[in-house]
């Protein structure tokens, strides 16, 4: 049987429910790996080169118990419609329709109270207006965040952009062109700011050496406890808007 980069196969865990695992060819993974694509709510078994897809196909049917195990613990999906509850800024907002003019708009302007985001408007695209929202305000937030840790740092970015990822929540270019998950803005202020950081320290270490974490130190000392929230909550983010 031939197999292919980006293939889709389903197995069958001892527990009867049947899983999905998409294979991967990464010349940069140095062995054959196996993680979950939360969004999809698929594995995805990744190869170092195209002969050893077969070898990852094995790998992965074998695991399939735990594959399956993983993926009930998933958080369910929440979709952006009315009623909803997202997390804004790591506190929860309620989707409502009701409101006027055109642009969200979260109200009451006190945080002690229960807020709510009123996206007036068809309720068809409700999703990608509340969607777009939230990218503007990411976009915002790490511009803000960007700026102080490149000058604590003291380097200069080239483009900074907000795109949907699935693998990763941040990524700097070898010339300092940075990208955040627009999911950010759901986490608190201060995880947002740790993705930030990190991704500034690396225009000085393209690695995540001891030298490399020194740097983030100096923009986030407590990132330990950050990168640990979004490990353990970073699921709930990429189910939301599904």
């Amino acid at each position: 049987m031939t197999y292919n980069n980006g293939q889709t196969m389903t197995f069958r865990a001892p527990n009867g429910q049947r899983v999905r695992v998409r294979f991967e060819v990464n010349a940069k993974a140095r062995r054959l790996i196996l993680r979950l694509d939360e969004r999809r709510r698929e594995a995805v078994a990744v190869a170092p080169s195209r002969r050893q897809i077969k070898d990852a196909v094995d790998f992965a049917a074998e695991r399939a118990d735990w594959i399956s195990m993983r993926l009930q613990h998933l958080p369910e999906p929440v979709r952006f419609e009315e009623g909803a509850m997202i997390q804004y800024r790591g506190a929860p907002l309620q989707l409502t329709s009701e409101g006027e003019g055109r642009i969200p708009k979260i109200w009451p302007e006190d945080e002690n109270s229960p807020r709510l985001l009123s996206v007036p408007g068809d309720p068809e695209t409700m999703d990608l207006r509340v969607m777009r929202f939230l990218k503007k305000q990411a976009r915002a937030d790490l511009t803000r965040a960007v700026k102080r840790h490149c000058t604590t740092l003291g380097v200069t970015h080239k483009s900074l952009s907000v795109k949907d990822t699935r693998s990763r929540w941040g990524s700097c270019t070898h010339d300092a062109q940075l990208s955040f998950s627009w999911r950010l803005i759901m986490a608190p202020p201060e995880v947002l700011d740790y993705v930030a950081a990190h991704e500034c320290a690396h225009i000085l270490e393209m690695n995540h050496s001891p030298k490399f974490w020194a740097q983030v130190s100096k923009c986030c000392p407590d990132w330990k406890h950050h990168r640990s929230w979004l490990r353990t909550h970073g699921a709930g983010l990429q189910a939301a808007g599904e």
